[in-house]
């Protein structure tokens, strides 16, 4: 099984259309577009019957202490934790494409609403949820895509890796907040195949290209 897309190749960079937040002449970042990015797949086994996809970033920094602090810099060899960014579940096994935009298009505060998304498809709560918590500008329960928006202090390029399963189930039947944790856990009894695209995205100067 193959994926693809036309927003970016797989091992390069992200654009900033992509993303959750952009690098900024004052402030270090501002919101962007948030769009999801469009993705095409093929060549899944017989028996498929329906997709799951997952998008998570694995360089979190498992510490949040220096997370966005002036003067403080986020070691590249501090230990990283996952940081779901997208949950898209029970897509009809005659999906094949995602359309760029499609299940996101800019920053909802408090996060867009779910669990339903289109097509008859689930969105899971992605991990905004937990990080904007303590924030009561930001809070919510936040479905769907939002994309990039690693720390701009943070000396590691964080990687966002989309994978798309092929299950023999057409539902997983999960909950209407259904995590990472839980949809990992779920997947994992009724995948038939799986394929990845990777992209890269930092709003650390330093490592800005």
């Amino acid at each position: 099984m193959q994926l693809f897309s036309d927003s970016f190749q797989d091992g390069a960079r992200i654009p900033g259309r992509y993303a959750f937040a952009v690098p900024a002449n004052s402030g270090h970042i501002a919101l962007s577009d948030n769009l999801n990015p469009h993705l095409h797949w093929q060549g899944e086994p017989v028996g498929t019957r329906s997709f799951a996809l997952v998008c998570h970033d694995p360089d979190v920094p498992s510490v949040g202490t220096d997370v966005n602090v002036e003067g403080r810099t986020i070691t590249a060899d501090l230990p990283r934790t996952d940081f779901f960014h997208w949950l898209l579940l029970d897509i009809p096994a005659t999906t094949h494409d995602i359309a760029e935009g499609s299940h996101s298009s800019g920053v909802t505060v408090g996060g867009k609403a779910g669990p339903d998304a289109p097509g008859g498809m689930r969105h899971g709560i992605n991990d905004y949820t937990g990080w904007n918590a303590g924030d009561p500008d930001m809070a919510g329960d936040y479905y769907g895509y939002d994309g990039p928006c690693p720390p701009w202090n943070d000396a590691r390029l964080h990687h966002y890796v989309f994978t798309l399963h092929a299950l023999d189930t057409p539902s997983l039947g999960l909950g209407e907040r259904a995590d990472g944790a839980a949809v990992r856990a779920a997947i994992a009894r009724h995948t038939l195949a799986s394929a990845s695209l990777t992209g890269s995205y930092s709003l650390n100067p330093a490592l800005a290209g």
